[in-house]
């Protein structure tokens, strides 16, 4: 990294930011545009709810599983590098998706989806905390914050209107072609604008503690994630006991290649950090109750009140666009007042929670338009937390760990997002059993308010740590 492009934020260190930025949009896009499109793949391919599922579960394994491999492998190898050879392995991996011919195929493109992203997505962290410094830095986040609040909501819209427009007969399958230009342009433009980051040579990756992490996360996503569906068998408990004693096999394992004077997959000193440790949990709390709550809007608006794909994507633009505009506003709260900024916005989002359980209690059928507008209130909250809280637990991590603080960041927010989908969608289908889908609906917000005070709560125990709210 050259001193100019650390010293100062020029013209072309914000061009890469839009690169990067892009490459994470199109990340977070199709994590939620496979959702809209569940009912029509498994009409078109005569699949099983079982087969269906794997198509969102294994792509969230298969990143979770790796990502922190990703950020270490940037560190080693150089991140414009890495970051370019996982968007390429997303793109073609998407082309694979669109014209997959059977379940199965579908279902092994999108572990290929999945590993290539977990390459991809840590760098874009890592390189906007190494480009930028100060406000620019707090600037650079809100971007990215951005990008997470509109790739939730165009996911939702882009994957209804096309699942609807039917281009050339295509259906459903049009959702992972489109990835196919938009990907080849950013990989040329992410090779020619993004600055060669120094390998760290004669260091090699930890393939024992890669393979150990994989197989651990594995045991561990997979049955919360596929539980449901299967009937929440007790054969599970086994596999997640053993997954268990292989993520402690994985830590003693980091420590002696640590205590040899190796390089260890994770950074120990990180989970040592007070600061970070307390931020990871925040980032758990967020994310296993942030996003899942797309899924329950999902749920109660198509299976509900019997709202279409497209018009379901409508009703959350709204809150994608509160999203954004909060996201700008809340990365220069942070920079003004620390992490209580962050605290104050999980209580916007309670009071959004607030709203609409006020609204689905009172109304039997609630119009499309008053719950756009009180989910809004949610996504505002939502802006004002989520982007900013990365910078702040990311603030600390020296530069030459960039990568991996960010890779153990990244995973846990994905194991999150894994476990509040598996569990509020398990809550959702026994609620809406026993009540119907507005009782279902009024738990759901119940468990989301309960992750949004734990966010809150660790938020506070970060700030006592140390950090600078």
């Amino acid at each position: 990294m050259s001193a100019t492009l650390a010293a100062g934020a020029g013209t072309r260190t914000w061009w890469v930011l839009g690169v990067v930025v892009a490459a994470q949009f199109m990340f977070v896009v199709d994590a939620f545009i496979v959702n809209v499109a569940v009912p029509s793949i498994r009409a078109d391919l005569q699949a099983g709810s079982g087969a269906v599922q794997g198509v969102i579960a294994l792509y969230q394994i298969a990143y979770a599983a790796l990502v922190i491999t990703g950020g270490r492998l940037g560190d080693i190898h150089g991140r414009k590098r890495i970051f370019v050879i996982g968007l390429i392995g997303f793109t073609v991996a998407s082309l694979l998706c669109g014209v997959a011919p059977t379940i199965e195929t579908l279902v092994l493109a999108r572990i290929a989806q999945g590993a290539s992203a977990a390459l991809m997505s840590p760098q874009v962290l890592a390189t906007i905390h190494t480009l930028f410094t100060g406000p620019d830095r707090a600037r650079a986040f809100g971007v990215f914050g951005i990008a997470l609040g509109l790739g939730g909501g165009a996911g939702f819209l882009l994957g209804g209107w096309l699942i609807t427009l039917d281009l050339a007969g295509t259906g459903w399958r049009m959702i992972f072609l489109v990835n196919g230009p938009i990907g080849l342009a950013i990989a040329i433009a992410a090779w020619r604008l993004m600055p060669d980051t120094r390998p760290q040579r004669g260091l090699r990756l930890d393939v024992a503690g890669a393979t150990l992490l994989f197989l651990a996360l594995t045991l561990l996503v997979g049955p919360v994630l596929v539980g449901q569906d299967a009937g929440w068998p007790w054969q599970l408990l086994p596999v997640v006991a053993l997954g268990l004693g292989l993520l402690a096999a994985f830590l003693r394992h980091e420590r002696r290649v640590a205590r040899d004077g190796g390089l260890p997959l994770i950074e120990l000193d990180l989970l040592r950090d007070p600061v970070f440790r307390r931020g990871l949990v925040a980032a758990c709390c967020l994310f296993g109750g942030n996003i899942s709550f797309y899924l329950l809007v999902t749920l109660f608006l198509q299976a509900g009140l019997r709202a279409s794909p497209l018009q379901s994507g409508l009703c959350m633009v709204p809150l994608a666009l509160a999203f954004v505009v909060a996201s700008r506003r809340g990365a220069a709260q942070v920079a003004l007042h620390g992490v209580s900024a962050l605290v104050r916005g999980c209580m916007v989002q309670l009071a959004g929670l607030a709203a609409l359980a006020l609204v689905v209690s009172l109304l039997p059928a609630p119009p499309l338009p008053l719950l756009a507008l009180v989910l809004a209130v949610f996504g505002a909250g939502q802006g004002l937390v989520m982007a900013p809280l990365f910078g702040a637990i990311l603030g600390g991590v020296r530069h030459a760990h960039a990568g991996a603080g960010a890779g153990i960041l990244t995973t846990a927010q994905q194991v999150a997002n894994g476990a509040g989908v598996a569990v509020l969608g398990a809550v959702y289908g026994v609620a809406g059993g026993v009540g119907g889908d507005r009782t279902a609906m009024l738990v759901g917000i119940v468990l989301v308010a309960e992750a949004v005070i734990a966010t809150a709560a660790a938020l506070w125990l970060m700030r006592r740590a140390g950090t600078s709210g």
